[in-house]
């Protein structure tokens, strides 16, 4: 297996991942199947879209190939329904669905991230390591950026368990060993993602935040 398989498939799992995620929320905002489908398909695809649009990869990779459109179309539609006849017994476990859902957002991530720095050099600006790590964090939090916009709720970047922090960390990881060739490439990608889902796993078990400013009208 080459790596750019490799990389096609973790993409399309970083697909699933965030189409489920952005159907979550819109089930959580009581959106009907066809407002659940478009969250989840801009949450698939927004991150990349935004990387692309801003390393002049025009039309964007989304709308170039439909595997990832129709993958995050198939994958919406599979959770509303999952949702719709099973939704009374999944509410019944709520405490364990936040947990999958939580993971399914970090798996997402960390694989974006990934694919963020193999796009940045493919366009040919791995020399630029500050646009490397730009356009992979946000391929990795830009579809989660709008999905909580189109909800109406402040994005999870901005206030919750050093969400984008992780990206930028396992972004850097990756860039280092995979640009500078320290390790294989499926070694690299492994210390890269893995980087990143364990310290989100590790955010939500011991509730680390970033500092924040408290009691600020007393």
């Amino acid at each position: 297996m080459n790596i750019d398989t490799v990389l096609f498939a973790i993409e399309i799992i970083g697909t699933v991942a965030f189409a489920i995620t952005g159907v979550i929320t819109a089930l959580e905002k009581k959106f009907d199947i066809f407002g659940a489908l478009v969250l989840g398909t801009v949450t698939a695809v927004g991150g990349g879209i935004m990387r692309d649009l801003i390393l002049g990869y025009t039309p964007p990779m989304a709308f170039r190939k439909s595997v990832y459109a129709i993958t995050a179309v198939v994958t919406s539609l599979t959770i509303f329904w999952i949702a719709y006849f099973f939704g009374k017994r999944i509410k019944k476990h709520y405490d364990i669905y936040s947990q999958v859902i939580n993971i399914f957002d970090s798996i997402g991530l960390s694989v974006f991230v990934i694919g963020g720095v193999n796009s940045a050099i493919a366009c040919g600006f791995g020399e630029n390591m500050f646009l490397s790590i730009f356009v992979a964090t946000l391929t990795g939090v830009g579809g989660g950026v709008m999905r909580d916009i189109m909800a109406g709720r402040v994005p999870k970047i901005l206030r919750k368990r050093v969400y984008a922090l992780a990206a930028i960390i396992g972004s850097v990881i990756y860039y280092l060993l995979f640009y500078y060739e320290i390790c294989s490439a499926t070694l690299a990608i492994i210390f890269g993602a893995g980087s990143v889902l364990i310290i989100r796993i590790l955010a939500t078990i011991f509730q680390w935040n970033l500092p924040t400013v408290k009691n600020l009208d007393e």
